[in-house]
């Protein structure tokens, strides 16, 4: 008895998680870099003028499709490789491999002479994000403790905005070249920081490595190997468990907790992609272009940069007090208002014609949009895939629901301009009507996982008793 009381004495620095949670998070930050690659490099691409263009001449329409859309292709792939991979090497050398991907694509960005070279840099990007958005959940979601989990699971919302912003900033005022190798030096910087953290402990447990769980989870904990024997007993237990009852592809339909949670997850994932947060990210300049405020179409990109930052670092801080399903409400009936204000506006100018009194109003939309995004859909279905599945099945999970992810990706961002040929507000009312499917969805599907253990959140959806 004393000797578990004096276990339970020492104090979880909660700060070891977060050092390790940010700097698997980096990673996302290149995922940012690259969805955020498009709006200040499209539009030199599309000029007459391609002097700080790699290409001899201006990308068609079409051309402008496929390289939004394609980074979607790869990421949609590369989940089916990094899931098993991440079961075989682990968590830790799958987010460090995603490294190759980016520095290869930049490097074909910086010696295209032909539109195809940039599709398969776009393609190759897509399987980086792929790796990220499959490994990271996994590890972020093993290394944190109950009470932080719903924080560090929305570090990678955060980390992609900044890195997004980063491209927004830098693109429009540097040339071509220099924007690659600025965002060439980034993911070479991820892995030397990431290199230094210890891999997942489930993992390392479930490879009978028990001697190196425990130093892992010494370091995350800043605990003593006396004070870490609990919860090291527990992920013991969980990962034999698990590798007793090994799960397979066809678990995640035929269990009736994995088919639950697979609706939650894979839901909240389309219904992230079919709020159009690809057609904003990947377009905001030329979106701010056509609205025609008299604001420079840089700098107002810059400032929805900005707020998607500020919001993100909020998501951290409130999502272990509000829980995710108050939040993912809110973000679903706030977007679904600033979307239809958009395509509004777009429906104003064209019927209209003298829009002078809301020239203000794209702005104020995209903002409130960005700020309820990044609090809620942007975050919070990544995190809730990090804790919904049991170990013997987290990483079949984790590909399916990101390549769902990309699929949507693909088709939103491939056919908005043919949309947008018809007439911009097609396509945001179509994005809003979306959020508002997504409000009910949450409403009567999603459960509230916010203070449980993982353990826990498998006898809510019926797995244990």
């Amino acid at each position: 008895m004393s000797d578990s009381i004096s276990r339970n004495m020492e104090p979880v620095k909660t700060g070891r998680i977060f050092l390790a949670a940010v700097a698997a998070n980096l990673s996302a930050f290149v995922v940012g870099t690259c969805l955020g690659w498009t709006s200040p490099i499209l539009p030199k691409l599309k000029s007459n003028d391609t002097s700080d263009s790699p290409l001899d001449r201006p990308i068609t329409s079409e051309e402008d499709a496929y390289i939004s859309s394609l980074i979607a292709i790869g990421a949609l792939v590369a989940p089916f490789i990094a899931g098993p991979l991440a079961d075989r090497i682990g968590r830790k050398w799958v987010l460090l491999s995603s490294s190759v991907f980016f520095v290869l694509a930049f490097v074909l960005n910086m010696i295209a002479s032909q539109v195809w070279i940039l599709y398969l840099s776009r393609v190759i990007q897509g399987c980086g994000v792929g790796f990220v958005m499959t490994a990271q959940p996994m590890y972020v979601g093993e290394i944190s403790t109950d009470n932080v989990r719903g924080a560090t699971g929305s570090l990678m919302q955060l980390f992609i905005v900044c890195g997004i912003l980063y491209a927004y900033a830098i693109g429009p005022f540097v040339s071509y070249q220099t924007l690659q190798w600025g965002c060439l030096v980034v993911p070479i910087i991820a892995d030397v920081v990431f290199f230094f953290m210890p891999e997942s402990p489930y993992y390392l447990a479930g490879k009978g490595r028990k001697t190196a769980a425990v130093r892992s989870l010494q370091f995350l904990r800043g605990q003593s190997a006396e004070g870490v024997h609990d919860e090291m007993a527990v992920i013991q237990a969980n990962v034999e468990e698990a590798m007793a009852n090994k799960g397979n592809m066809l678990d995640l339909v035929k269990v009736g907790s994995n088919r639950k949670a697979l609706l939650i997850c894979a839901g909240l994932i389309s219904f992230q992609q079919l709020s159009g947060i690809n057609v904003v990210l990947f377009n905001s300049q030329s979106i701010f272009a056509s609205a025609n405020t008299g604001l420079d179409p840089a700098i107002a990109t810059i400032i929805i940069g900005c707020v998607q930052v500020a919001s993100s670092g909020l998501t951290p801080i409130v999502v272990d007090r509000m829980g995710r399903k108050l939040l993912l409400l809110i973000s679903a009936s706030v977007m679904s208002i600033g979307l239809a204000a958009l395509g509004g506006f777009f429906y104003m100018k064209l019927v209209v014609g003298d829009i002078s009194s809301v020239l203000w109003l794209p702005v104020p939309a995209l903002i409130i949009y960005n700020i309820v995004y990044c609090t809620g859909f942007g975050p919070l279905p990544w995190a809730v895939l990090g804790e919904m599945f049991p170990a013997n099945i987290k990483s079949a999970a984790s590909s399916v629901v990101a390549s769902t992810c990309w699929i949507l990706g693909f088709l939103v961002t491939r056919y908005y301009p043919a949309l947008d040929a018809l007439g911009s507000y097609y396509a945001f009312w179509l994005f809003s009507g979306f959020c508002i499917v997504a409000f009910f969805f949450v409403m009567f599907i999603v459960i509230e996982t916010k203070g449980l253990s993982l353990n826990q959140i498998q006898v809510r959806l019926g797995s244990k008793k």
